[in-house]
């Protein structure tokens, strides 16, 4: 066709007050991320190629049909020019003016109703309302759009818009099937015309997009979008290169979790566990490690709120098709779509450790000492999974081997009959809590007791509250009942009883004063003389260690109570002393109540104690 004639052919419209509206929000609307319109338009050329790729199989009769399906991007620096081709489904000249000039399919009039009632100029939301063409124009001061349709005898077509007002549109010769993009940057985007720019943004959002990106004769996306391909066809080698990619590691996953759901929510997710926690190193906080992709497009990387935060940790990848092309972080937050996801996610992660626990008991152990503080934080701040994670929590117990974990299943199955409560102590080792006075009551009668050693621990157990209809209760706790001793011989010698011990117990809190809340006859003590509990409701010893360090002028230890065993030695000897020497027995009492504090694994003033030593020494040699 003669030039003159096809310029005659060409002709000038008007943009609708809608898409007009539209572009000057675009283009005169600061944009934070204005990067995102490549992500838009290979996402749009992708869908072109996708609709090729059904029509071939559906119409035989269609245009070029030897092209490859691909998208090919070229950059001219000197030019400042950035093209995106596809070998698509191609527009005619109709489809170009409802597509790009009109409201019937762009969603142009949707979304600018969406702004207007929301007062917010979001353009991360351009891509849900399918207007991500237009976002062309916020890096681009001229577009043109070179198409021809796949249908047999269609004639290519040209598009032309500087974005202000209107657009031209006309014939135009020597164009195979699809699409090409022209745009002429504006000054302020010439970074768009770098090579290695638009690799690392391809890399970024689009290097899983099904059909091949060539980029300067170099196919950029080489690596598949494994997480939704059928896992019996993956190879173990490409689960262990994808992981390795995808969470930028050098280790090998501990677990791997691939599987894909259709209800409530259509999903494909590829989840690792990494082989290290580093956190544990004091590497600082993680930042969430899975990304949030729809039809293999990225949607947010490293996905804030698609996880819960203790769950951090995890790296890989979760596709969902009925999530937005592109949902803003702010939406992301109140997102109910994201709150499904998150939901079937987290449940689905949760049944699978619950299996690999079962199946594999070492290796779950090995995940639980490198990972096992992200379930307790979950445990003890998330209400809505606590109880999920519970059967998965694992401690040594009185027992267990040292170094052998158990489960509070584990535990409950081995509970005598009668016992109604799950007992745990904590202290900062197992030989530390083995030589404290704590567990004499409960060895005396073969009650399995859980040790834990973490801070976080006794807030876990205390949220947690009961497990199985038994309750979970503190060792240290006064209130702890106990069964009956059916051989009352194992407790040895007589005691003091009756007035003496009232008088004694009386002494001792007029002795510590406001140090104690009360001092009683203690019903489990066995071989030690003496040793603080918890008043019930009170926090617990470790909950105070951490009030301690924190507080260090914290002098007193709230809501103890101090218990004598009346059939100890040394309880029976500061009973006669105090009558014959009372300020010595004050010395007596300082101490035993410092050894009860240190017992607790609590701070006492240790310049204090010492003075106090060298004082009974002193007296007791001077005897």
């Amino acid at each position: 066709m003669p030039a003159e004639k096809m310029e005659s052919q060409r002709e000038t419209l008007e943009f609708q007050a809608e898409v007009k509206q539209l572009l000057d929000i675009v283009i005169n609307s600061l944009y934070t991320d204005r990067e995102i319109f490549l992500r838009e338009l290979i996402s749009n050329a992708a869908d072109a190629l996708e609709k090729i790729r059904y029509k071939s199989i559906t119409d035989k009769d269609i245009t070029d049909p030897e092209l490859p399906l691909e998208i090919t991007i070229e950059v001219n620096d000197r030019d400042k020019t950035l093209t995106i081709s596809d070998t698509g489904i191609g527009m005619t000249r109709d489809e170009l003016v409802d597509n790009l000039g009109t409201i019937a399919h762009s969603g142009s009039k949707s979304f600018v109703q969406h702004l207007a009632e929301t007062d917010r100029k979001d353009l991360n939301l351009i891509g849900q309302f399918g207007v991500g063409f237009y976002s062309a124009f916020m890096v681009a001061k001229k577009v043109r759009v070179l198409t021809r349709s796949y249908r047999p005898g269609a004639e290519g077509c040209e598009w032309v818009s500087d974005g202000v007002g209107s657009y031209s549109i006309g014939p135009a010769e020597g164009l195979r099937r699809g699409t090409s993009i022209i745009l002429e940057l504006k000054d302020d985007a010439a970074e768009f015309a770098s090579v290695d720019n638009i690799k690392r943004i391809i890399k970024r959002y689009s290097n899983f997009v099904p059909f091949p990106i060539i980029l300067g004769g170099e196919k950029v996306n080489t690596v598949q979008a494994i997480w939704a391909r059928n896992k019996n066809e993956i190879k173990e080698e490409e689960y262990a290169e994808f992981y390795k990619f995808i969470a930028n590691a050098y280790d090998e996953a501990i677990y791997r979790l691939h599987f894909s759901a259709d209800a409530p929510i259509a999903i494909n997710a590829l989840l690792f566990v990494p082989g290290e926690n580093l956190e544990r190193f004091g590497f600082g906080k993680m930042e969430p490690g899975v990304s949030l992709y729809c039809r293999k497009v990225l949607i947010q990387q490293k996905a804030e709120g698609l996880l819960p935060d203790w769950l951090r940790f995890l790296k890989g990848v979760v596709d969902s098709e009925d999530i937005p092309i592109n949902i803003s972080r702010e939406t992301m937050q109140d997102s109910t779509l994201v709150a499904r996801l998150r939901k079937v996610i987290t449940g689905r992660f949760l049944k699978f450790l619950g299996e690999q626990a079962k199946d594999d008991p070492g290796k779950y152990g090995e995940f639980w000492r490198k990972f096992g503080i992200f379930l307790k934080e979950g445990a003890a701040s998330d209400h809505a999974y606590s109880k999920d994670i519970a059967p998965l929590l694992r401690f040594e117990s009185s027992k267990s081997e040292p170094g052998q974990l158990i489960s509070l299943d584990d535990y409950v199955e081995r509970m005598k009959e009668n016992q109604n409560s799950i007992y745990f102590i904590n202290g900062p080792t197992r030989e530390m809590i083995e030589a404290g006075p704590y567990l004499e009551a409960f060895r005396v009668r073969d009650l399995e007791v859980i040790y834990t050693h973490e801070p976080v621990d006794d807030f876990v157990l205390t949220h947690l509250g009961e497990y199985k209809g038994k309750k979970l209760v503190s060792a240290d706790q006064a209130g702890v009942e106990l069964p009956e001793l059916e051989n009352k011989d194992q407790l040895e010698g007589e005691g003091l009883d009756g007035l003496e011990l009232r008088n004694l117990t009386a002494w001792i809190k007029q002795a510590l004063g406001d140090r104690v809340s009360e001092v009683r006859e203690s019903k489990r003590l066995v071989d030690s003389p003496a040793m603080l509990v918890n008043l019930n409701g009170a926090m617990t010893s470790s909950m105070q260690r951490i009030m301690q360090v924190v507080n260090k002028d914290l002098g007193n230890i709230y809501g103890k109570v101090l218990e004598i065993n009346p059939r100890h030695r040394l309880i029976k000897g500061l009973a006669a002393l105090r009558l014959k020497d009372e300020e010595f027995a004050k010395l007596a009492v300082e101490q035993i109540y410092d050894n009860a504090v240190i017992a607790a694994g609590l701070i006492t003033d240790p310049q204090g104690m010492v003075d106090r030593m060298y004082r009974i020494l002193e007296r007791a040699l001077g005897e």
